[in-house]
Protein backbone atom coordinates (compact mmCIF):
# COMPACT_ATOMS: atom_id res chain seq x y z
CA UNK A 1 0.00 0.00 0.00
CA UNK A 2 1.37 3.26 -1.00
CA UNK A 3 1.52 6.56 1.06
CA UNK A 4 -0.09 9.71 -0.71
CA UNK A 5 2.55 12.96 -0.12
CA UNK A 6 1.87 16.42 -0.49
CA UNK A 7 4.44 17.10 -2.62
CA UNK A 8 6.00 13.81 -5.02
CA UNK A 9 9.15 12.98 -4.87
CA UNK A 10 11.97 14.06 -7.27
CA UNK A 11 12.19 11.65 -10.18
CA UNK A 12 16.56 11.89 -9.84
CA UNK A 13 17.06 9.80 -6.73
CA UNK A 14 20.33 8.28 -5.92
CA UNK A 15 21.05 5.58 -3.80
CA UNK A 16 24.01 4.89 -2.34
CA UNK A 17 25.74 1.64 -0.88
CA UNK A 18 28.95 0.69 0.42
CA UNK A 19 30.02 -2.08 -1.79
CA UNK A 20 27.94 -4.66 -3.62
CA UNK A 21 29.34 -7.98 -4.41
CA UNK A 22 28.25 -11.60 -4.07
CA UNK A 23 30.99 -12.12 -1.78
CA UNK A 24 29.53 -10.17 1.12
CA UNK A 25 25.96 -10.04 0.87
CA UNK A 26 23.71 -10.05 4.27
CA UNK A 27 20.74 -8.01 5.62
CA UNK A 28 22.33 -4.23 4.85
CA UNK A 29 22.21 -5.44 1.00
CA UNK A 30 18.38 -6.90 1.43
CA UNK A 31 17.40 -3.42 2.78
CA UNK A 32 18.68 -1.48 -0.32
CA UNK A 33 17.26 -3.99 -2.68
CA UNK A 34 14.02 -3.38 -0.88
CA UNK A 35 14.53 0.51 -1.01
CA UNK A 36 15.26 0.34 -4.62
CA UNK A 37 11.91 -1.50 -5.28
CA UNK A 38 10.23 0.97 -3.21
CA UNK A 39 11.34 4.01 -5.25
CA UNK A 40 10.46 2.08 -8.35
CA UNK A 41 7.05 1.93 -7.29
CA UNK A 42 6.36 5.16 -6.28
CA UNK A 43 8.96 7.17 -7.87
CA UNK A 44 11.46 5.97 -10.22
CA UNK A 45 14.27 3.33 -10.62
CA UNK A 46 17.06 5.40 -8.90
CA UNK A 47 20.74 5.71 -9.97
CA UNK A 48 22.99 3.14 -7.68
CA UNK A 49 26.23 4.35 -6.15
CA UNK A 50 28.97 1.98 -4.30
CA UNK A 51 33.10 1.97 -4.13
CA UNK A 52 32.89 -0.83 -6.13
CA UNK A 53 30.67 -3.45 -8.30
CA UNK A 54 31.50 -7.03 -9.07
CA UNK A 55 29.92 -7.66 -12.64
CA UNK A 56 29.52 -11.55 -12.02
CA UNK A 57 25.94 -12.10 -10.67
CA UNK A 58 24.00 -14.62 -10.64
CA UNK A 59 21.00 -14.84 -12.90
CA UNK A 60 18.65 -13.83 -10.14
CA UNK A 61 20.10 -10.83 -8.69
CA UNK A 62 18.08 -7.50 -8.86
CA UNK A 63 21.55 -6.24 -9.75
CA UNK A 64 21.39 -8.11 -13.50
CA UNK A 65 21.40 -5.17 -16.16
CA UNK A 66 22.16 -2.29 -13.73
CA UNK A 67 24.79 0.45 -14.13
CA UNK A 68 26.43 0.85 -10.86
CA UNK A 69 28.59 3.85 -10.66
CA UNK A 70 31.64 3.16 -8.65
CA UNK A 71 35.06 4.74 -7.37
CA UNK A 72 38.60 4.45 -8.10
CA UNK A 73 38.69 1.43 -5.47
CA UNK A 74 37.11 -0.33 -8.78
CA UNK A 75 40.19 -0.03 -10.99
CA UNK A 76 42.83 -0.76 -7.93
CA UNK A 77 44.62 -4.40 -7.78
CA UNK A 78 41.74 -6.55 -5.81
CA UNK A 79 39.83 -3.69 -4.97
CA UNK A 80 36.72 -5.49 -6.30
CA UNK A 81 37.22 -8.92 -4.06
CA UNK A 82 38.97 -7.06 -1.45
CA UNK A 83 37.61 -3.73 -1.09
CA UNK A 84 37.86 -3.88 3.12
CA UNK A 85 41.79 -4.09 2.32
CA UNK A 86 41.85 -0.69 1.34
CA UNK A 87 40.06 0.84 4.34
CA UNK A 88 42.24 3.73 5.02
CA UNK A 89 41.12 5.16 1.55
CA UNK A 90 37.96 4.28 1.77
CA UNK A 91 36.73 7.31 3.34
CA UNK A 92 38.17 9.32 0.74
CA UNK A 93 37.09 7.54 -2.05
CA UNK A 94 33.60 7.63 -1.28
CA UNK A 95 33.83 11.28 -0.78
CA UNK A 96 34.82 11.31 -4.90
CA UNK A 97 31.22 10.38 -6.35
CA UNK A 98 29.71 12.53 -7.63
CA UNK A 99 25.68 13.05 -7.56
CA UNK A 100 25.22 16.60 -8.74
CA UNK A 101 21.79 16.49 -10.68
CA UNK A 102 19.92 13.99 -7.64
CA UNK A 103 17.68 16.33 -5.07
CA UNK A 104 17.19 13.52 -3.22
CA UNK A 105 19.91 11.27 -2.06
CA UNK A 106 19.69 7.84 -0.06
CA UNK A 107 22.40 5.84 1.60
CA UNK A 108 22.87 2.68 3.04
CA UNK A 109 25.74 2.76 5.70
CA UNK A 110 27.70 0.45 7.95
CA UNK A 111 31.14 2.05 7.35
CA UNK A 112 31.40 4.95 4.80
CA UNK A 113 28.29 5.61 2.67
CA UNK A 114 27.08 8.22 4.83
CA UNK A 115 30.38 10.69 3.96
CA UNK A 116 28.72 11.03 0.51
CA UNK A 117 29.10 15.09 -0.19
CA UNK A 118 25.66 16.62 -1.17
CA UNK A 119 25.03 20.62 -1.51
CA UNK A 120 22.35 22.45 0.63
CA UNK A 121 19.64 22.05 -2.49
CA UNK A 122 20.12 18.30 -1.67
CA UNK A 123 18.29 15.99 0.73
CA UNK A 124 20.58 12.98 2.38
CA UNK A 125 18.78 10.63 4.13
CA UNK A 126 21.33 8.24 5.59
CA UNK A 127 19.71 4.53 6.55
CA UNK A 128 22.15 3.48 9.24
CA UNK A 129 23.27 0.00 9.62
CA UNK A 130 25.61 0.45 12.59
CA UNK A 131 28.16 3.14 13.20
CA UNK A 132 31.29 1.22 11.90
CA UNK A 133 31.19 -1.63 15.10
CA UNK A 134 35.19 -2.23 14.43
CA UNK A 135 36.02 1.03 15.19
CA UNK A 136 34.31 2.20 18.05
CA UNK A 137 32.91 -0.15 20.92
CA UNK A 138 33.92 -3.92 19.34
CA UNK A 139 37.86 -2.30 18.21
CA UNK A 140 39.33 -4.81 20.90
CA UNK A 141 37.04 -7.93 20.01
CA UNK A 142 37.88 -7.12 16.36
CA UNK A 143 41.50 -6.99 17.28
CA UNK A 144 41.81 -9.71 19.61
CA UNK A 145 42.65 -12.49 17.02
CA UNK A 146 44.24 -10.44 14.37
CA UNK A 147 46.44 -11.70 11.82
CA UNK A 148 47.87 -8.12 11.34
CA UNK A 149 47.82 -7.79 15.29
CA UNK A 150 50.11 -11.22 15.59
CA UNK A 151 52.42 -9.90 13.13
CA UNK A 152 52.98 -6.75 15.04
CA UNK A 153 51.12 -4.21 13.33
CA UNK A 154 48.54 -4.16 15.52
CA UNK A 155 49.79 -0.17 16.83
CA UNK A 156 49.49 0.73 13.01
CA UNK A 157 46.49 -1.21 12.98
CA UNK A 158 44.75 1.18 16.35
CA UNK A 159 46.17 4.65 14.43
CA UNK A 160 44.56 3.84 11.73
CA UNK A 161 40.93 3.17 13.17
CA UNK A 162 41.46 5.80 15.14
CA UNK A 163 41.58 8.34 11.69
CA UNK A 164 38.58 6.22 10.73
CA UNK A 165 36.66 7.30 14.00
CA UNK A 166 37.76 11.05 13.57
CA UNK A 167 36.19 10.91 9.54
CA UNK A 168 33.25 9.06 10.89
CA UNK A 169 31.89 11.24 13.65
CA UNK A 170 32.89 14.14 11.03
CA UNK A 171 30.51 12.55 8.30
CA UNK A 172 27.93 12.05 10.41
CA UNK A 173 27.42 15.81 10.51
CA UNK A 174 26.72 15.77 6.74
CA UNK A 175 23.46 13.63 6.85
CA UNK A 176 20.19 15.50 6.85
CA UNK A 177 18.08 12.91 7.87
CA UNK A 178 19.45 9.62 9.89
CA UNK A 179 17.11 6.07 10.21
CA UNK A 180 18.71 3.66 12.16
CA UNK A 181 18.12 -0.32 12.00
CA UNK A 182 17.57 -0.66 15.94
CA UNK A 183 16.68 1.32 19.24
CA UNK A 184 20.15 0.03 20.06
CA UNK A 185 22.10 1.55 16.52
CA UNK A 186 20.22 4.71 17.49
CA UNK A 187 21.93 4.93 21.37
CA UNK A 188 25.00 3.83 19.78
CA UNK A 189 24.30 6.51 17.15
CA UNK A 190 23.82 9.42 19.99
CA UNK A 191 27.15 8.31 21.72
CA UNK A 192 30.00 8.68 19.27
CA UNK A 193 27.59 10.96 16.66
CA UNK A 194 25.75 13.14 18.98
CA UNK A 195 23.23 12.63 16.82
CA UNK A 196 19.07 11.95 16.68
CA UNK A 197 17.89 9.79 14.45
CA UNK A 198 14.70 7.70 14.17
CA UNK A 199 14.35 3.93 14.23
CA UNK A 200 13.08 1.67 11.30
CA UNK A 201 13.27 -2.00 11.85
CA UNK A 202 14.64 -3.46 8.25
CA UNK A 203 12.88 -5.75 6.15
CA UNK A 204 12.90 -9.70 6.72
CA UNK A 205 11.55 -11.74 4.20
CA UNK A 206 9.38 -13.57 6.64
CA UNK A 207 7.46 -15.38 3.92
CA UNK A 208 10.55 -18.02 3.08
CA UNK A 209 9.77 -19.82 6.23
CA UNK A 210 7.49 -22.85 7.33
CA UNK A 211 6.87 -22.50 10.67
CA UNK A 212 4.77 -25.55 11.18
CA UNK A 213 6.97 -28.35 10.70
CA UNK A 214 7.45 -30.77 13.91
CA UNK A 215 10.27 -29.81 15.85
CA UNK A 216 13.53 -31.93 16.53
CA UNK A 217 16.29 -32.57 19.35
CA UNK A 218 18.75 -29.78 18.07
CA UNK A 219 19.48 -26.47 18.81
CA UNK A 220 20.87 -24.18 15.78
CA UNK A 221 23.09 -21.01 15.35
CA UNK A 222 23.31 -19.25 11.68
CA UNK A 223 25.54 -16.40 11.26
CA UNK A 224 28.85 -15.37 10.49
CA UNK A 225 32.40 -16.95 11.67
CA UNK A 226 33.53 -13.88 13.20
CA UNK A 227 34.55 -13.03 16.45
CA UNK A 228 31.60 -10.19 17.42
CA UNK A 229 29.28 -13.34 16.95
CA UNK A 230 31.18 -15.17 19.87
CA UNK A 231 30.26 -18.11 18.15
CA UNK A 232 32.78 -19.98 20.92
CA UNK A 233 30.12 -19.08 23.46
CA UNK A 234 27.85 -20.98 22.11
CA UNK A 235 30.06 -24.15 21.47
CA UNK A 236 31.64 -24.01 24.89
CA UNK A 237 28.35 -23.90 26.37
CA UNK A 238 26.91 -27.26 24.48
CA UNK A 239 29.92 -29.04 24.96
CA UNK A 240 29.23 -28.42 28.29
CA UNK A 241 25.71 -29.01 28.34
CA UNK A 242 26.03 -32.07 25.75
CA UNK A 243 23.14 -30.83 23.63
CA UNK A 244 23.12 -31.22 20.09
CA UNK A 245 23.72 -27.96 18.14
CA UNK A 246 24.21 -27.42 14.57
CA UNK A 247 26.28 -24.27 13.66
CA UNK A 248 26.10 -23.01 9.85
CA UNK A 249 28.47 -20.41 8.57
CA UNK A 250 31.28 -19.28 7.20
CA UNK A 251 34.46 -17.10 8.48
CA UNK A 252 37.89 -16.00 9.83
CA UNK A 253 36.71 -18.75 13.13
CA UNK A 254 35.58 -21.97 11.26
CA UNK A 255 39.01 -23.66 12.11
CA UNK A 256 39.15 -22.53 15.34
CA UNK A 257 35.74 -23.54 16.05
CA UNK A 258 35.85 -26.63 14.92
CA UNK A 259 39.01 -27.20 16.49
CA UNK A 260 36.78 -26.14 20.06
CA UNK A 261 34.12 -28.39 19.01
CA UNK A 262 32.52 -31.24 21.25
CA UNK A 263 30.99 -34.52 19.81
CA UNK A 264 27.43 -32.42 20.18
CA UNK A 265 29.03 -29.45 18.23
CA UNK A 266 28.69 -29.46 14.46
CA UNK A 267 30.47 -26.68 12.36
CA UNK A 268 28.47 -27.41 8.94
CA UNK A 269 30.01 -24.01 7.08
CA UNK A 270 28.21 -22.47 4.69
CA UNK A 271 24.58 -23.64 3.86
CA UNK A 272 22.94 -22.80 0.77
CA UNK A 273 19.15 -21.09 1.80
CA UNK A 274 16.85 -24.11 1.66
CA UNK A 275 19.32 -25.82 3.70
CA UNK A 276 18.80 -22.84 6.53
CA UNK A 277 15.06 -22.84 6.46
CA UNK A 278 14.74 -26.05 6.83
CA UNK A 279 16.98 -26.20 9.70
CA UNK A 280 14.86 -22.92 11.32
CA UNK A 281 11.69 -24.50 10.88
CA UNK A 282 12.90 -27.89 12.63
CA UNK A 283 15.02 -26.54 15.65
CA UNK A 284 14.26 -27.01 19.23
CA UNK A 285 15.27 -23.27 19.61
CA UNK A 286 17.97 -20.56 17.74
CA UNK A 287 20.84 -19.57 20.00
CA UNK A 288 22.96 -16.24 19.52
CA UNK A 289 25.73 -14.78 22.08
CA UNK A 290 26.40 -11.82 20.28
CA UNK A 291 25.44 -8.58 20.17
CA UNK A 292 24.02 -7.29 16.56
CA UNK A 293 22.70 -3.83 15.74
CA UNK A 294 19.01 -5.61 14.97
CA UNK A 295 20.12 -9.32 13.98
CA UNK A 296 18.06 -10.04 11.00
CA UNK A 297 18.52 -14.19 11.87
CA UNK A 298 16.99 -14.16 15.44
CA UNK A 299 13.75 -12.52 12.97
CA UNK A 300 14.04 -15.35 10.48
CA UNK A 301 14.16 -17.99 13.07
CA UNK A 302 10.47 -16.80 14.73
CA UNK A 303 9.31 -16.56 11.11
CA UNK A 304 9.86 -20.17 11.13
CA UNK A 305 7.93 -20.59 14.50
CA UNK A 306 11.33 -20.91 16.63
CA UNK A 307 11.80 -19.33 20.00
CA UNK A 308 15.03 -17.73 20.02
CA UNK A 309 17.52 -18.18 23.02
CA UNK A 310 19.61 -14.90 22.77
CA UNK A 311 22.03 -12.89 25.05
CA UNK A 312 19.79 -9.93 26.53
CA UNK A 313 21.65 -6.97 25.00
CA UNK A 314 21.26 -4.87 21.32
CA UNK A 315 18.89 -5.42 18.81
CA UNK A 316 16.76 -8.56 20.16
CA UNK A 317 15.86 -6.19 22.62
CA UNK A 318 13.35 -4.84 19.86
CA UNK A 319 12.89 -8.26 17.96
CA UNK A 320 12.84 -11.12 20.79
CA UNK A 321 9.82 -10.65 23.31
CA UNK A 322 11.22 -12.58 26.96
CA UNK A 323 9.46 -15.28 28.53
CA UNK A 324 8.49 -14.84 32.04
CA UNK A 325 6.73 -17.19 34.38
CA UNK A 326 4.87 -14.31 36.04
CA UNK A 327 3.44 -12.71 33.11
CA UNK A 328 0.69 -13.69 30.75
CA UNK A 329 1.94 -11.43 27.77
CA UNK A 330 2.99 -13.03 24.67
CA UNK A 331 6.72 -14.33 24.67
CA UNK A 332 9.05 -15.76 21.96
CA UNK A 333 11.46 -16.89 23.64
CA UNK A 334 14.48 -15.86 26.51
CA UNK A 335 17.09 -13.79 26.88
CA UNK A 336 20.32 -14.29 29.21
CA UNK A 337 21.92 -11.56 30.82
CA UNK A 338 25.73 -12.25 30.79
CA UNK A 339 27.70 -13.03 27.64
CA UNK A 340 29.30 -16.09 29.33
CA UNK A 341 28.99 -19.51 28.75
CA UNK A 342 27.83 -19.66 32.80
CA UNK A 343 24.88 -17.97 31.62
CA UNK A 344 23.94 -19.53 28.38
CA UNK A 345 23.92 -22.90 30.22
CA UNK A 346 21.93 -21.52 32.28
CA UNK A 347 19.34 -20.24 29.96
CA UNK A 348 19.12 -23.47 28.04
CA UNK A 349 19.13 -25.64 30.89
CA UNK A 350 16.10 -23.96 32.12
CA UNK A 351 14.41 -24.01 29.17
CA UNK A 352 14.82 -27.75 28.34
CA UNK A 353 13.79 -28.02 32.13
CA UNK A 354 10.93 -26.68 31.40
CA UNK A 355 10.30 -27.57 27.91
CA UNK A 356 9.42 -23.61 27.25
CA UNK A 357 9.01 -25.16 23.42
CA UNK A 358 5.73 -26.52 24.63
CA UNK A 359 4.96 -22.71 26.13
CA UNK A 360 5.94 -20.49 22.97
CA UNK A 361 3.43 -20.95 20.34
CA UNK A 362 5.13 -21.54 16.72
CA UNK A 363 1.91 -19.48 15.69
CA UNK A 364 1.97 -16.63 17.84
CA UNK A 365 6.19 -16.72 17.01
CA UNK A 366 5.36 -16.09 13.65
CA UNK A 367 2.71 -13.67 13.72
CA UNK A 368 5.14 -11.60 15.79
CA UNK A 369 7.74 -12.01 13.21
CA UNK A 370 5.31 -10.79 10.45
CA UNK A 371 5.69 -6.96 12.11
CA UNK A 372 9.37 -6.94 10.43
CA UNK A 373 8.03 -7.44 7.12
CA UNK A 374 9.17 -6.01 3.86
CA UNK A 375 5.51 -4.77 3.03
CA UNK A 376 5.53 -3.41 7.11
CA UNK A 377 9.23 -1.89 6.36
CA UNK A 378 8.04 0.06 3.04
CA UNK A 379 5.39 1.67 4.19
CA UNK A 380 7.06 3.56 7.30
CA UNK A 381 9.69 4.27 4.84
CA UNK A 382 7.52 5.62 2.35
CA UNK A 383 6.23 7.54 4.92
CA UNK A 384 9.39 8.81 6.50
CA UNK A 385 11.14 9.45 2.95
CA UNK A 386 7.75 11.78 2.27
CA UNK A 387 7.91 13.51 5.60
CA UNK A 388 11.58 14.55 5.18
CA UNK A 389 11.09 15.69 1.74
CA UNK A 390 8.27 17.85 2.17
CA UNK A 391 10.08 19.57 4.93
CA UNK A 392 13.59 19.81 2.95
CA UNK A 393 11.02 21.59 0.42
CA UNK A 394 9.71 23.98 2.86
CA UNK A 395 13.15 24.76 4.41
CA UNK A 396 14.26 25.97 0.74
CA UNK A 397 11.48 28.25 0.57
CA UNK A 398 12.96 30.33 3.21
CA UNK A 399 14.34 33.58 2.57
CA UNK A 400 17.86 33.87 3.72
CA UNK A 401 18.33 37.50 2.63
CA UNK A 402 17.99 39.60 5.46
CA UNK A 403 19.84 36.64 7.52
CA UNK A 404 23.22 37.72 8.80
CA UNK A 405 26.36 36.05 9.93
Amino acid sequence: MSVNSCLDLPRNIALVHEWFTPRSTGGAENVVQVIDDLLTEISSQPELFSLVNEGNLPKTSWLLNRKVRTSFIQKLPFGISHVQKYLPLLPFAIEQLDLAGYPLVISSSHLVAKGILTSPDQLHICYVHTPVRYAWDQMNIYLKRSFLRRIGLGPLIRWQLHSLRQWDQLSSSRVDYLIANSNFTAKRIWKYWRRRSEVLHPPVNVNRFDWNLPREDFYLSVCRLVPNKRVDLLVRAFNRLKLPLIVVGDGVEKAYLTDLAGPTVQILGFQSKENIENLMSKCRAFVYAGIEDFGIAPVEAMASGAPVIAFGKGGVLDTVKCFNSKSNKIATGLLFPDQTVKSLVEAVEYFKEKQLWKDLNPELIRDWANSFSQDSFKFRFEKTINRAWNEHLNSCDIDTSDLRP
